[in-house]
């Protein structure tokens, strides 16, 4: 008999909704029903909140909008936390929740603030570890503080649109020259440019998902991942290897990732001497904790041609999706899918258990 209930968190108003949503099927499926209950909350477009079912999340064409299963929540309440709109009937008690609503407003600190205010254990780094995360430009200017190696870059902000120049970003940077929202994840809205023609439909196309822009130089070598876990006591995955091919990828972008199926490759574990895995791994920890981060990552490297090791990324809420990463580096290690899953759970309820017991008052 189940004694706890976890609700899982998908959608989202972000251009990752889709993936969102695939994540969280294969979630659902992994959860151990002896120990949980399930619920399942989608986030529309829209940004409102729907409880929705096992047998809805599973269809092809996930339609969130419901009127008779949209929800509201209620801060401050001792257990009628989350309530349907149209009767104020509670969904009933959430001990914890797996939010897996990629990109702005899901892993960027807001979902995880709310689900602080509403006092309820969530999987995943915190507030400040999450929008550290999402903010690739903060991260670097954190890593950097930090002494740990990471692509050069030049940002800015959209009011700064006229002092963004091919010639100054290639006389800092070289070409080829990567252009991102910082802000987003799944590759979305990332160009590779060589041309000043390139550089100026990258830059507005970036804008069109963010108010900043990032700019990076080009990292010839290869792309190399590593799954981290924990809260205090933090462990790191075998690392593993993306492999972009065909002639339609220049880089491993959102359609490589997503769309054509034979956009990329990924090899488990990546081949590697022990030692330079080793030095991956244990870059990997400390980047972990210098973003504060908690629950889960993913790190994301560049091994360079001359075996340096650089930080590209971190993923504060990695995919979980039939080709996501994270879930496979751990299953190299003999972890299976349930078993991360429930590992993850309980260390969001370890953390909460955690904070329930600091003094708050004087």
């Amino acid at each position: 008999m189940p004694t706890k209930t976890v609700a899982i968190i998908f959608g989202g108003k972000s251009t990752e909704h889709e993936v969102s949503i695939r994540s969280a099927r294969n979630i659902a499926n992994a959860i151990d029903t002896q120990e949980f209950n399930i619920l399942l909350i989608g986030i529309a477009k829209d940004g409102k909140w729907y409880l929705k079912s096992s047998k809805e999340l599973n269809t092809e064409d996930v339609v969130l909008a419901n009127a008779s299963t949209q929800l509201t929540l209620t801060p401050g309440a001792e257990e009628d936390k989350i309530v349907l709109c149209h009767n104020q009937k509670s969904i009933g008690p959430i001990d914890v929740v797996f939010p897996i609503v990629h990109g702005t407003g899901g892993e960027d600190g807001t979902l995880q603030g709310l689900l602080k205010t509403l006092n309820i254990a969530f999987v995943g780094p915190g507030v400040v570890g999450s929008a550290l995360c999402i903010d690739k430009e903060v991260a670097k200017r954190i890593l950097n503080e930090a002494g740990i190696a990471n692509c050069k870059f030049l940002s800015y902000h959209k009011s700064e649109r006229n002092q963004i120049t091919f010639e100054n970003s290639q006389a800092h940077l070289g070409i080829p020259m990567y252009i991102k929202p910082p802000n987003l994840g799944s590759s979305v809205g990332i160009s590779k440019v060589k041309t000043k023609q390139e550089f100026d439909k990258a830059i507005d196309h970036a804008f069109l998902f963010d108010r900043k822009v990032l700019i990076e130089e080009n990292i010839v070598g290869r792309e190399i991942e590593c799954a981290v876990m924990g809260n205090a006591d933090v462990s790191a995955s075998p690392v593993g290897e993306i492999l972009t091919i065909g002639e339609n990828h220049d880089f491993y972008s959102y359609d490589a990732k997503y769309t054509d199926a034979s956009g990329s490759v990924t090899v488990i574990p990546a081949e590697m001497d022990e030692d330079t895995q080793s030095r991956i791994q244990t870059i990997a920890i400390k980047t972990y904790k210098a973003l504060n981060c908690e629950g889960m990552a993913r790190v994301d490297f560049f091994l360079s041609q001359k075996g340096d090791i650089i930080v590209n990324e971190v993923n504060s809420l990695p995919g979980f999706t039939d080709i996501s990463m994270y879930p496979k580096l751990w299953g190299s290690a003999g972890m299976k899918y349930s078993t991360l899953v429930t590992k993850l759970l309980h260390l969001a309820l370890e953390r909460q258990s955690e904070e329930d017991e600091m003094q708050t008052s004087l």
